[in-house]
C-alpha cells in the first residue's frame, strides 16, 4: 500500500454545511464531526480526510479580508502535513475569496479547491455531495511529478475552474459559476477529465509564501449613462483611497466628457491607481481601439485586460498590501501573476 493522500477540509460556513432544524425550518451549521455519517460515500475515497471548521461559521455575505487571512493561515499551518485542501464556502462571495487566496498563496505547489452548494447537505436533492466528493478526489489527484493541480481552483456542478477566473452567475441553478474567459481545468462525467494544457505550471522548488497584509482602500465604480460629476468626484475624494476599478463599456470604453477625464487625470496625478475592467461578462479590455478609450491610454490608466472584477479587486488589495512601488504598479497589475489574465 502506497502513501494515502491526506486532505484537509476547511469549513468556513455557507449552505453546504447547513442542516435543516426541523423544528423551526431554518438552516443551522452542523458539526463537521458528523460529516461521514451524512455522507457515508466519503469512506470509499482512498484518502485520509481531516476537517477543521471556523469557530463561528459565517454566511459568505459576511466574508471579508480578515477571514481570507484566517483561511490562508490554516493552509500555511497545515501545509506540510496535507497533500491537498478543500475549502467549503458559501457561493455568494466564493469567487472573491478564492481569487484573493490565489494571490495570497505565492508558489503554491498543492491543490486548494473551493466548493459549496446551492442546497444544504442534508437536503434530499442536494448538490453538496457530488461537489464535495469530487472536490476531494481532485485535491487528492497525483501525477508522476506530484499533485496534478497546483493552484487555487473552484469546483461546482461537474466543472473545475481556475478560481481567479470565476464569477457567480446564478442564484438558483446548480450551475452557479462560470469562467467566461478561461476554459475549465477539469470536467467530471463518467470519468474525471483533466485538461493538462490549461493548468498553471508552477515553478518547482520554491517555498510557499503566504501574504497576509491586504489593503482595502479600494473601490469599484460602474459606468452608466447619466453618471454625474459629483458622484465621481466624491468617490475619488474618498479619504485614503489608493485604487479604483472603473467598470467600463465593451472593450474598455468610457464617455469622453471633459469633466470625467479631468477627474480621472487628477486622481492619477495624486497616485490613485485606476484600473479599467469591462462590465461585459466575457471579453477583454483593449484600450485605444476606439476613440472613447484613447484618452484613458494617454493618461496611463491600467488595463485590466480580460480579468474579472472579483480578481481585479483582490489583486489590488494584495498588491497594495505588498507595497508595490507606484512606478511598477501598472506593469505588475497588467502581468499575469497566477493565471488571472491573458
Amino acid at each position: 500500500m502506497g502513501h494515502k493522500q491526506r486532505i484537509l477540509l476547511i469549513y468556513t460556513g455557507g449552505t453546504i454545511g447547513m442542516v435543516k432544524d426541523y423544528d423551526s425550518g431554518s438552516l443551522k451549521a452542523f458539526d463537521f464531526k458528523t460529516l461521514k455519517s451524512n455522507i457515508p460515500e466519503l469512506n470509499q475515497l482512498d484518502c485520509v480526510i481531516e476537517s477543521v471548521s471556523f469557530e463561528n461559521p459565517i454566511d459568505s455575505s459576511n466574508m471579508n479580508p480578515v477571514h481570507w487571512v484566517a483561511i490562508a493561515g490554516l493552509i500555511e499551518e497545515n501545509y506540510p502535513d496535507f497533500d491537498g485542501f478543500v475549502v467549503l464556502h458559501g457561493s455568494d462571495t466564493m469567487s472573491y475569496t478564492a481569487s484573493a487566496l490565489s494571490f495570497m498563496l505565492e508558489n503554491l505547489g498543492k491543490p486548494v479547491i473551493f466548493t459549496g452548494s446551492q442546497l444544504p447537505i442534508g437536503d434530499l436533492r442536494t448538490d453538496a455531495k457530488e461537489n464535495l466528493i469530487t472536490s476531494i478526489q481532485i485535491a487528492a489527484l497525483q501525477g508522476k511529478a506530484g499533485p496534478v493541480i497546483q493552484e487555487v481552483g473552484l469546483y461546482f456542478e461537474y466543472k473545475l475552474y481556475r478560481a481567479n477566473r470565476t464569477t457567480k452567475i446564478n442564484a438558483e441553478h446548480f450551475q452557479a459559476f462560470s469562467s467566461p474567459n478561461y476554459p475549465p481545468l477539469a470536467e467530471s462525467g463518467v470519468h474525471l477529465k483533466v485538461y493538462d494544457e490549461y493548468l498553471l505550471k508552477p515553478r518547482k522548488s520554491k517555498k510557499l509564501k503566504v501574504h497576509k497584509v491586504l489593503n482595502t482602500d479600494v473601490a469599484i465604480l460602474k459606468m452608466f449613462p447619466g453618471l454625474n460629476e459629483s458622484v465621481v468626484k466624491s468617490i475619488l475624494s474618498t479619504p485614503n483611497l489608493k485604487a479604483l476599478i472603473l467598470e467600463t463599456y465593451g472593450a474598455g470604453n468610457a464617455p469622453t466628457e471633459e469633466w470625467l477625464l479631468k477627474c480621472l487625470k487628477n486622481a492619477i496625478d495624486r497616485n490613485i491607481h485606476i484600473v479599467n475592467v469591462t462590465q461585459c461578462p466575457g471579453g477583454s479590455v483593449i484600450m485605444g481601439r476606439y476613440e472613447t478609450s484613447r484618452a484613458l491610454v494617454r493618461m496611463q490608466v491600467i488595463s485590466g485586460k480580460d480579468i474579472t472584477t472579483e480578481a481585479a479587486i483582490t489583486k489590488l488589495m494584495y498588491m497594495l498590501g505588498d507595497n508595490v512601488s507606484p512606478k511598477l504598479f501598472k506593469t505588475i497589475f497588467e502581468t499575469s501573476l497566477r493565471g488571472e489574465l491573458q
